[in-house]
């Protein structure tokens, strides 16, 4: 030992005099010589190199720590070894700066205070975890005196590997922490892990793990030691054991995406395709790996192909083969198969199922619902697989798919389901669109008591029946995207039932939304499936249907001409059914004849209506024709008339229970009086009617209403109160697309 000791000191006296710049040498020197020199000689030496070569790096400060006695030492006085297993230091992580700090303070306070921390960076393939970790290892290193440890626990890799044996890891970790241990096996070695780390502070680094039983056997007891953990699974079976600060790791924002991307672009190419990069950005769902195979494929490609390279991505088949790169080891789709081979068969055949879904997300009735698809299974357990695996994400209740994940689901996994996949995929789709169909009618018979669609009753569905017209509503809010897409689904699947039942059961709330263009799209789109599929009277609800929505976008003279379909269809059934149909007919074209300035011919559609409707006792079509009437009085300026009409049609429409008809009422009464210079009646009446229209969460009317209340309460010099008015106006405005907006803040300008 003497001699090699000599030795030591020889050789480092060598390295020193030739390279006294380099910082490993002068920590070899300094460790080799640092304990024979005097106290005040140390001073002074360390004081030179502060002078020359600034603040001591992490290895020297180790190796001065070692001497000045402030950390651990072997029985016989020989500083102890090291370890530090990091990776290379690598680029910051773009994007990721307030993550790191949280992570770096919560780790340093625990440690202030004596405690030691568990750290786990949870995330889909590919988002960055791995980087995330190293770069806060690298900034608290110096916090540890006793090292760092890093294990790659390979918990998903490629089919030639597997993942790391615990006791392995434990043998590596135990080598570089003396005195060495003799201890044999799996918790006898986990045992001598947690004593050598008791009286030690270890900063470890477990990359990768597969699961909580993987890594229990590799974390600390008592202490200030800290393990930052990274796994595609968020291991919340290690809460059982251990107090756990779990970090979610999700996609970058746009702007370190774009920076991600652009890394070696010149400015003058990233202002020249700056909409290129964006939609780029996007495609990869600002997803760093995807991010870093494009801006590599970007290297050996000139930048104005950059909008070549995004059509490729727009294209779902296309979009995982230009996001693989084999020969760099850049493969979204290799690092995503490594995490759907360890799902169960259960989980894979979800995961496929909810990638045929169309998205963009799933409640939870809905996910159940596949799960009776095929032979049964136990649908909740597989989500949960797949929402811990992070291959789906649980957000305000709903599941979603990253879209690499449901391009990579649809295209490359191969479930094992009962009978053929092709019949399957079938039996998926009824599923996925019964389900959708049967609980947006049960929205719809509350937001439009008065139509039947030909829909049968639920098997094997799950209905959400909601409670009141505004749960109903809210229903509808947070499935209207999903339902959008499952009629587009229908139409590529030619399912003619659900092609035009579904954009029946739906036009209401979009009316009511204004959400008229998809209205108008989805109706148009189910033209020639209602005429395959729907009887005589059914066609004729379709294009009433069809010329409502037109009739909302002002395009009166279609309106009118399905509308004269309508009653052509309906009077080929003589039944009750019919007759009905006929009267609704004749009452929504003499509303359009209106609008086109036909007063003769609108009011003969309305006699002919009223006296279908009093012969079926419906009530609230007579009061619809009554106050339909009325109005054509009203437009003529004939307002004794126009009065005596709307009172008979209030009166009629107060026997019911239909508050859209009694809020149609309240609004032509209210005109009439404003007309009449009536003004508290007015104001009266235009205040019943929005309240109506607002319980009704109906939007444009509750805007048209407002907008006069808003005139009289101005002419009553209740400019406050207008103000008021006019500032629900733009809100509703807003929520409607932003049409008119700019006249409503005119308007409130001049009455601030």
């Amino acid at each position: 030992m003497a001699n090699e000791e000599k030795w030591l000191c020889e050789e480092t006296q060598k390295l020193y005099e030739r390279l006294p710049d380099r910082a490993p040498i002068r920590q070899f020197y300094f460790l080799a010589h640092g304990s024979e020199l005097p106290r005040v000689k140390r001073e002074k030496l360390l004081k030179e190199w502060k002078r020359r070569f600034g603040d001591p790096d992490a290895g020297l400060q180790r190796a001065i720590d070692l001497i000045h006695g402030n950390t651990r030492r072997s029985r016989r006085g020989v500083p102890l070894p090291v370890p530090n297993q990091l990776p290379a230091r690598g680029h910051r992580p773009l994007g990721r700066d307030g993550l790191i700090h949280k992570i770096v303070e919560a780790v340093r306070e625990r440690q202030d205070s004596g405690n030691g921390s568990l750290i786990v960076l949870s995330g889909m393939a590919g988002i960055g975890k791995s980087t995330i970790a190293h770069h806060v290892a690298w900034i608290l290193e110096d916090r540890f005196p006793d090292g760092v440890l890093y294990a790659n626990l390979r918990g998903f890799t490629g089919e030639d590997a597997q993942p790391a044996d615990p006791e392995h890891v434990l043998d590596r970790f135990l080598a570089e922490l003396p005195p060495y241990s003799s201890a044999a096996g799996l918790d006898g070695k986990s045992a001598a892990l947690r004593s050598a780390l008791a009286h030690r502070s270890v900063l470890i680094v477990l990359d990768d793990a597969l699961s909580a039983k993987q890594v229990l056997p590799l974390l600390p007891g008592v202490g200030t030691s800290a393990v930052l953990i990274t796994s595609r699974k968020t291991l919340g079976d290690l809460r059982s054991h251990h107090e756990v600060d779990l970090r979610p790791v999700g996609p970058l924002g746009e702007e370190a995406a774009l920076e991600l991307l652009q890394e070696k672009v010149s400015v003058a190419d990233r202002g020249k395709h700056a909409q290129a990069f964006t939609d780029l950005a996007r495609l990869c769902c600002h997803l760093p790996l995807a991010l870093i195979v494009v801006a590599r494929r970007l290297e050996n490609r000139p930048h104005h192909t950059v909008d070549v390279l995004a059509r490729e991505l727009a294209e779902e088949r296309e979009k995982l083969n230009v996001l693989h790169l084999p020969a760099h080891e850049l493969s979204v789709r290799m690092a995503l198969n490594c995490s759907v081979r360890a799902l169960s068969e259960e989980a894979r055949r979800l995961l496929w199922q909810l990638a045929v879904h169309p998205g963009p997300s799933i409640g939870w009735d809905a996910v159940m619902d596949l799960g009776m698809v095929g032979n049964g299974m136990r649908a909740d357990r597989a989500v949960e697989e797949l929402a811990t695996a992070n291959l789906v994400e649980l957000r305000s209740d709903r599941y979603r798919l990253h879209d690499l994940v449901r391009a990579f689901a649809r295209h490359y996994v191969v479930p094992v389901v009962p009978g053929a996949l092709e019949s399957f995929e079938k039996a998926t789709v009824l599923q996925v669109l019964e389900h959708q169909l049967q609980n947006v009618r049960a929205c719809d018979r509350l937001l439009d008591g008065q139509r039947m669609l030909p829909i049968g009753e639920p098997n094997g569905i799950t209905v959400a029946e909601p409670e009141g017209l505004d749960q109903a509503v809210s229903l509808l809010d947070e499935e209207y995207d999903t339902v959008l897409l499952g009629i587009r689904l229908a139409v590529e699947q030619g399912l003619e039932h659900y092609m035009w039942l579904l954009p029946m059961a739906l036009v209401t709330y979009q009316w009511r939304r204004r959400r008229l263009a998809d209205a108008l799209r989805g109706l148009t789109h189910a033209t020639e499936a209602a005429e395959s599929d729907a009887s005589p009277v059914e066609r004729a609800m379709f294009y009433r249907m069809l010329a409502g929505t037109q009739w909302r976008l002002e395009a009166f003279e279609p309106a009118a001409n399905h509308l004269r379909r309508a009653i052509l269809l309906s009077e080929q059934d003589d039944s009750e059914a019919g007759l009905l149909s006929l009267a609704r007919s004749l009452h929504a074209l003499a509303l359009t004849l209106r609008k086109q300035g036909c007063v003769a011919e609108a009011e003969e559609h309305h006699r002919r209506a009223l006296v279908l409707y009093r012969e079926l006792s419906d009530l609230v079509g007579e009061a619809a024709t009554l106050n339909g009437i009325g109005t054509l009085h009203y437009d003529q300026g004939e307002y004794d008339e126009a009065l005596r009409f709307c009172a008979d049609a209030l009166g009629v429409v107060e026997r019911t229970t239909d508050l859209s008809g009694r809020a149609d009422v309240l609004y032509t009464l209210a005109k009439i009086h404003q007309s009449r210079a009536e003004r508290n009646e007015a104001l009266l009446l235009y205040r019943r009617a929005c309240e109506n229209y607002r319980q009704l969460e109906n939007w444009p009317n509750e805007d048209k209403v407002l907008w006069l209340y808003a005139d009289v309460l101005v002419a009553a010099g209740r400019s406050p109160d207008a103000v008021e008015a006019l500032e629900r106006v733009l809100v509703l405005r807003e929520r409607m697309g932003g049409a008119g907006v700019h006249e409503v803040r005119d308007r409130l300008e001049g009455l601030r």
